[in-house]
């Protein structure tokens, strides 16, 4: 896979037994899972915010190409203290042996709002401690050396509220590392929004979808609290053919599809799924053998405290 990139800064394993449980809180309540001869705190944290699940599954149909930006951003990270690393919307656990073997932090702590997700990070063997939260909510214990997001920030809104709170939660020396996709206007998100309004206008919210500000803006907002490292980098990436779906429509299907089609019944998102599909294979053309070039734009930064 090509990628043109642009600075600015100038596993599956046994499952796991609950063991016990107790309340830490008004907000939390802790379970210790014994995987082998090892204890995993899994937490949950408030109330459940996820209006959907996400499915594993079908996010992880495109692993190495969602995984190649998170070791992308950790070769970003050229400095750091020690300490606690959060894997901050961390999914299906994917990253955290990549951040393990590259930080040797002392514990690896992972949140996110999916039940299903949280299950397979559980399985990973990876994480120290697991937290069902809101990713825009949940506050660590203790500072901590690092707040790593993955492909996770830009589904949590007001990121001018949340970002200087995150690097708050930093240790001296600490850093904030985040990427997120930046693709909202390119055909492959966008068609998926007119499409829906166009043909269901009102039952999808606008404001459920990810949202990323402006390079400019997150240089202006986080330039005065650290160290700040900024780029962007448009990754070439080619899909493998799918039956008779149309490529694009599997990549994103799982991810900034997911609120619009399950605000739809059956035969809605069949409708909707034909014209999308019928728009993607002028956008992206299929080539013999029905290979895509799919370019995906995606945004980093790091900024050490």
């Amino acid at each position: 896979m090509l990628a043109k990139q642009f600075a600015c800064d100038q596993t599956s394993g046994p499952r796991l037994r609950l063991r016990g449980r107790h309340s830490r809180g008004a907000n939390e309540t802790v379970a210790f899972a014994r995987q082998g001869s090892k204890f995993i705190e899994f937490t949950k944290w408030g109330k459940a915010v996820s209006k959907s699940e996400w499915n594993p599954t079908a996010y992880g149909r495109f692993r190495d190409l969602r995984l190649r930006p998170a070791i992308d951003l950790i070769r970003g990270i050229t400095a750091w203290n020690g300490g606690d690393i959060v894997d901050l919307g961390c999914g299906a656990g994917n990253v955290g042996q990549f951040l393990r073997d590259a930080f040797s932090p002392d514990r690896v702590m992972g949140v996110d709002s999916s039940a299903s997700m949280l299950k397979k990070a559980r399985e990973a063997e990876v994480f120290d401690a697991l937290f069902e939260a809101d990713i825009s909510t949940w506050e660590p214990p203790a500072p901590v050396g690092m707040i790593f997001s993955n492909a996770a920030l830009q589904w949590v809104p007001d990121h001018r509220k949340l970002l200087p709170k995150l690097v708050e939660m930093l240790a001296v020396g600490g850093v904030l590392a985040v990427q997120m996709p930046c693709q909202n206007n390119a055909p492959s998100h966008r068609v998926w929004r007119s499409l829906v309004e166009e043909m269901f206008p009102g039952r999808v919210d606008p404001k459920a979808g990810p949202a990323v500000l402006e390079a400019a803006a997150y240089f202006h907002l986080l330039e005065p609290l650290g160290k700040l490292s900024l780029w962007e980098t448009e990754y070439y990436q080619i899909l493998e053919p799918s039956d008779n779906d149309h490529p694009v429509r599997k990549f994103t299907e799982a991810t900034v599809a997911r609120p619009i089609l399950d605000a739809l019944d059956a035969g809605e998102r069949t409708a909707l799924i034909a014209e999308y599909e019928a728009v993607m294979e002028k956008a992206y053309p299929r080539v013999e053998g029905g290979h895509v070039l799919f370019p995906f734009r995606r945004l980093f930064f790091t900024v050490n405290r």
